[in-house]
């Protein structure tokens, strides 16, 4: 095992694609990182020049503080886990996990001790003998894993491994990469478009954007301090809603309006952000988690932690519910949502905010008595609103400006 450093990585394609610009990590010995970011943002390039299949343009990448830049794949000690789980169809289970172990010139007892050892973790030792048509779809994922691990490397490097599989099946699997990767305490990097996926796996999450590293941290800050828009709305689902809104004095403290509501800005909030001040009077981007709204029923709310409205539509999930209304102020238009949301979404919410309003989900519990069509209060958790520069879209956080 080892710790992996990227030092200002970048790919630029021969059509003058810039993939990946001056990515700069640090991955600690057995870490688990995740990369996660929508398609063409540079994540799978990442990892191929850290595994060498792709040429590095420029900068370097360290693994136990050497550079392995120029060396090829199977000199970096590294272990790839890819969609596709490139299997030989006529090997049984076994000699696809002992088939590179062979390559290496291991004599039979330890590649049997390897393969036994992988087996026993991945729960596969009852289908050594079968080959992979007789497989489900996770044992196969199984025995791709199993052959990484039977190599023993410095690090393991997967490539949206779980994307073949079904939804129910995915959640399983991604438990069992937690556990090995937890047991085996191998460094290992990630790449996945799935949100939830990162946020569950991560020790640590990297959000990339057109070749540019957003944001790196734990999951839980990434939720809870989003560094831009970009981040804002990618993590989190449902997304995040995200309206433009304008700050205004109210006694000692302030309160945001956006359209005909207005809200509180609690003072631990102002104590936690407070280059809030400096934008009185300012235009700036409001977010609200789905999840930061409750039907607040019969429930006295103060005015200014509460928004009136009239649901549009109810989506009752079992263990909870969805509930979609308009606000009538503008929508944040960022470029940077662009990518997240995608061209013709947006078209359809600006035509529906055109004639309805800002599009917006409350995530409320099961028990909720709205109903669509049918006028409904909402408490917010004021707390945990989020505000950004709609010129930098940077969070705004602190010291003051």
């Amino acid at each position: 095992m080892a710790a992996i450093t990227l030092e200002k990585l970048t790919k630029v394609y021969a059509d003058g694609t810039r993939a990946v610009r001056e990515f700069d990590l640090e991955i600690a010995d057995g870490e688990f990182v995740v990369f996660v970011g929508p398609s063409g943002c540079g994540k799978t390039s990442a990892l191929r020049m850290i595994a060498g299949l792709e040429d590095i343009t420029s900068g370097s990448v360290r693994v136990g503080g050497e550079v392995v830049n120029h060396l090829p794949p199977k000199a970096r000690d590294m272990a790839m886990i890819f969609q596709n789980y490139a299997l030989y169809p006529h090997m049984n289970v076994y000699d696809n996990m002992a088939f590179g172990l062979k390559m290496r010139g291991l004599d039979k007892g330890e590649i049997r001790r390897r393969v036994g050892d992988a087996a026993r973790i991945l729960g596969l030792a009852e289908v050594l003998a079968k080959r992979p048509r007789h497989l489900s779809g996770g044992q196969r994922q199984r025995v791709a894993m199993g052959r990484a691990i039977v190599r023993e490397p410095q690090a393991f490097l997967m490539d949206e491994p779980l994307s073949n599989l079904d939804a129910k099946l995915r959640v399983q699997m991604r438990a069992e990469i937690a556990r090995i990767q937890r047991d085996l305490e191998v460094t290992t990097i990630y790449v996945t478009h799935d949100q939830s996926e990162a946020m569950t796996l991560g020790d640590r999450v990297c959000v990339m954007r057109g070749g540019l590293l957003q944001q790196v941290d734990r999951p839980q800050v990434l939720y809870d301090r989003p560094a831009n828009l970009f981040v804002a709305g990618f993590i989190g689902s449902p997304a995040m809603n995200l309206v433009e809104a304008e700050l205004a004095e109210r006694g000692d403290g302030l309160e945001v309006r956006f359209g005909s509501h207005d809200l509180a800005v609690p003072q631990e909030l102002l104590t936690e952000r407070p280059a809030l001040r400096s934008y009185v009077g300012r235009r700036i981007a409001l977010g609200i988690r789905p999840e930061d709204l409750e039907d607040a029923g019969a429930t006295s709310v103060p005015d200014h932690a509460r928004l009136d409205v009239v649901v549009d539509i109810k989506e009752d999930m079992g263990s909870e519910v969805f509930l979609h209304f308009a606000v009538d102020a503008p929508p944040v238009r960022a470029e940077a949502l662009k990518e997240i949301i995608g061209e013709e979404a947006i078209a359809a919410a600006d035509e529906q905010t055109h004639h309805h309003g800002s599009p917006f989900i409350a995530r409320v519990s099961r028990g909720t008595q709205a109903q669509e069509g049918a006028a409904a209060r909402l408490a917010v958790t004021t707390r945990l609103l989020h505000f950004f520069d709609l010129e930098t879209v940077e969070g705004i956080y602190g010291p003051a400006a």
